[in-house]
């Protein structure tokens, strides 16, 4: 049984509750074990016994990539958890060397880098992750249960409980639940804003940045004979005149999760006959030539639900105590960068700073401060990679919010620069991963020699696919 409370402590909380079984749920409930004398988890699926996709995560059967710095965060979580991945199948890629990555300048240079994460399917994380959730002596979950309310002081300045309702006949009914803290970790429809509303609260402002994309996703065996030097191949679009791209992925099982992707409304087809043509029109003909003599094992699915969604919770004047917002549910990021599970990640490791200071600085409950604290925490760890997300998004032929202005067209033509160098040049490529993989902050892609590189050197020519 997993233990979580450092010697000498005590429980500041007696009851916490966290919205939604997903990644975000999981870590938080991980954390919050640590503060709370009881955490109760409350999801609205039945969790499967093995490492599948669930009804209530269509993203799950998709590509999702833990970048290096969320490989690091999770075994800050739970030491150990990359041995039990890899012996679950899960493989280690090396960011430099494993990955074949197409980008709009030719392909990136291929050397060892040491930025290194698992390669593996988003099914196999979450079954290891509830594994470990589950062995937590105070965490109690509950599944095909639903957070249908949430209940408030009369003056709406602190969340007190938490309405649950069955989602099955084994034990119909609806019950309160007290809790000191609730966690909202429900992705992108959480319904913390309708909550708000009704209890006479004010509801957070939206960013919202659409570039229509859409992907489509299938499993194949990997070829005994298959004779590739990579474990991933990454065929980048390069909107406004190249929309399509496509990916390779190695995953558990000896198989290859294949995602195509379309920006701007271009979406791939999930059709057989669609699906192989719009493999075909990529920029580079290798994707189509591995996938050709692969077997399928599954169905092609599709999913559209890309955009970037902030719900900036840090600039209510007064968000009730006791509520805190995580994961999608505050800010997604569109899925096609993969910093999902390792914001996630990085989030209950924000939550857990959060608790500490708060119960050191006031040794009771309810915790004062905390929600306006978490919540300003939370959103200076999503800016960096917002705004990656978004700049790059911005080149979508067809898009919806606010237009970009000069610096976001001056930051296109700086990386668009750098990415061409990166197809030579190993010591910039490695920087550049370092940034993308979250273990290097993006300042480093400015520093006056990495800038000197970029501006001064002649821009590589576009080398050939």
């Amino acid at each position: 049984m997993e233990t979580n409370r450092a010697a000498g402590t005590a429980h500041r909380c007696k009851h916490a509750v966290v919205i939604g079984g997903s990644i975000a749920g999981l870590l938080a409930s991980r954390v919050l074990a640590e503060h709370c004398e009881r955490v109760t988890l409350v999801e609205r699926d039945r969790f499967p016994d093995t490492a599948v996709p669930r009804k209530g995560l269509p993203q799950a059967h998709h590509l999702h990539v833990l970048l290096a710095r969320g490989r690091e965060a999770l075994e800050e979580l739970f030491p150990g958890i990359g041995e039990e991945l890899a012996a679950a199948g899960a493989e280690m890629i090396d960011a430099g060397q494993d990955i074949a990555w197409l980008t709009r300048s030719g392909w990136g240079a291929r050397f060892r880098s040491e930025i290194c994460s698992f390669a593996c399917s988003r099914p196999l994380v979450d079954h290891v992750l509830r594994r470990r959730v589950t062995a937590i002596g105070n965490v109690a979950i509950r599944e095909a249960s639903e957070v249908t309310a949430l209940q408030f002081t009369t003056d709406a300045r602190q969340a007190v409980g938490a309405v649950v309702s069955r989602r099955d006949r084994s034990s119909p009914g609806r019950e309160e639940i007290a809790a000191d803290l609730i966690v909202d970790a429900s992705g992108r429809n959480s319904r913390t804003p309708e909550w708000l509303k009704a209890a006479g609260s004010a509801v957070p402002e939206e960013t919202v940045v659409d570039a229509h994309l859409g992907y489509a996703s299938r499993l194949y065996r990997r070829p005994d004979a298959a004779s590739a030097d990579w474990k991933c191949l990454y065929v980048q679009a390069a909107p406004p005149e190249r929309t399509r791209g496509g990916v390779a992925f190695a995953i558990e099982g000896n198989r290859w999760i294949v995602t195509l992707g379309g920006i701007g409304g271009d979406y791939p087809p999930t059709a057989e006959a669609g699906f192989r043509q719009f493999m075909g029109s990529l920029a580079s003909r290798e994707l189509a030539d591995v996938v050709e003599h692969a077997e399928p094992l599954s169905p092609i699915a599709g999913f559209r639900a890309t955009e970037n969604r902030w719900r900036h919770y840090e600039r209510l004047a007064a968000q009730p105590e006791g509520l805190l917002v995580l994961g999608d549910a505050a800010c997604a990021f569109n899925p096609v960068y993969g910093q999902g599970m390792t914001m996630a990640a990085l989030g209950a490791l924000v939550l857990r700073q959060s608790l500490r200071q708060t119960f050191a600085a006031r040794p009771a409950s309810p915790p004062d401060g905390l929600a306006r604290r978490f919540q300003h925490a939370l959103a200076h760890l999503n800016k960096a990679p917002w705004l990656l997300a978004t700049s790059e998004d911005f080149r979508s032929p067809l898009f919806d919010g606010a237009r970009p202005g000069l610096s976001s067209r001056l930051m296109h033509r700086y990386l668009d620069r750098l990415v061409a160098h990166t197809t030579r040049d190993q010591d910039l490529r490695k920087v550049f991963l370092g940034v993308l993989h979250m273990v290097r902050p993006s300042a480093m892609l400015f520093r006056p020699d990495t800038f000197a590189k970029v501006m001064l050197r002649p821009r590589p020519p576009v080398i050939p696919s």
